[in-house]
């Protein structure tokens, strides 16, 4: 039977207290007025009352069906890898509870659309961790794209490339990295990086309604490909390029992502190193540093607590965070 969740304001319990939670985002929903974290749930029991412990949780699980039940949990963050997001959000929706999951949405577009239905069926909402929307420094680019300091926009241009054994592995090391195992990830870092990119490109300029592209495996160091090249069409006509390589040499690292216009370019990365640079014909280089929160989801949190609270709109949803998986299956299909 749904709840009636919000009479004592948001009542968070997390799926999965592992790194992205430690900073990143669990903190966030403590520091979000009408919103508190009551819950923490991981398979690993004393890691999961560790971070209770260290976050001041009131309360942790080694069973996500338990935390899922607690009456004491109105909304839930699934913070799992993405090969137990559908099956946790069709738990959480049949309860009543809305949902915040990490991104990628789902290993596919087919789960993600179980996702939606089955919220849209249950009136909840869903909630996607694409984050980027909200952060200032790309909030920054949207502007200089909207108040037409470039002209017309193009075309835009995503590049990344980075080694076989990149920095973003992380803790758990390169043997045991689920990024790399489609079954668990969908597909490889191309899914865990890219599918930030091309959402906050949905995010600028609307949908895309066509893509293609070409992956493999070349360097043969993990299941997954390991570079992907894609093109892609937006609804309202613009064009765009990406190229995603996890196997060049040390040393020829490169994150750029460029908006072209009638009347200069937009540079910026997504990842490191945050500085947009306007460029335009017969003038100066412009360059815009916009600092980062430390609680990098923080802003999207607040989103997603105002429109529960009925006060404002999140703009990362299960239908937009759908349409990303939709593009990037375009492109491995392909």
């Amino acid at each position: 039977m749904p709840t009636q969740p919000f009479e004592n304001g948001i009542r968070w319990g997390i799926i999965g207290v592992g790194d992205v939670c430690e900073v990143k985002s669990g903190p966030a929903f403590n520091r979000v007025e009408g919103s508190r974290l009551v819950a923490v749930m991981r398979r690993n029991a004393a890691k999961a009352e560790d971070y209770a412990r260290r976050h001041g949780v009131p309360r942790w699980y080694s069973d996500a069906d338990e935390l899922l039940k607690d009456p004491g949990v109105n909304a839930i963050y699934i913070a799992t890898p993405p090969d137990s997001h559908a099956a946790y959000a069709l738990k959480a929706a049949a309860l009543g509870k809305p949902v915040y999951v990490e991104k990628p949405m789902a290993r596919s577009f087919q789960e993600c659309t179980d996702m939606v239905k089955a919220c849209d069926e249950a009136g909840v909402p869903l909630f996607v961790a694409y984050y980027r929307r909200c952060l200032p420094y790309f909030l920054k680019v949207k502007s200089l794209i909207e108040e037409g300091a470039i002209g017309d926009i193009r075309f835009v241009d995503i590049r990344i490339r980075k080694p076989v054994q990149p920095d973003i592995v992380g803790a758990s090391g390169q043997e045991d990295n689920w990024r790399v195992l489609p079954e668990i990830a969908g597909a490889g870092y191309f899914y865990d990086l890219g599918s930030h990119q091309l959402d906050l490109m949905d995010f600028f300029f609307g949908p895309i309604a066509a893509a293609s592209g070409v992956a493999a495996n070349q360097a043969g160091a993990y299941p997954a490909e390991d570079i992907v090249m894609g093109t892609f069409r937006f609804e309202n006509g613009i064009l765009g390029q990406g190229s995603w390589c996890f196997n060049a040499a040390p040393g020829d690292e490169l994150e750029m992502t460029t908006v072209y216009g009638s009347l200069g370019k937009i540079t910026f990365p997504f990842f490191n190193n945050y500085r947009i640079t306007l460029h335009r014909a017969g003038r100066e280089e412009e360059v815009f540093h916009v600092d980062m929160p430390k609680h990098i989801q923080e802003p999207l949190i607040r989103t997603i607590v105002d429109e529960l609270l009925g006060k404002g709109r999140c703009p990362s949803t299960g239908v937009s965070g759908g349409r990303t998986n939709r593009v990037m299956e375009w492109m491995l299909d392909a």
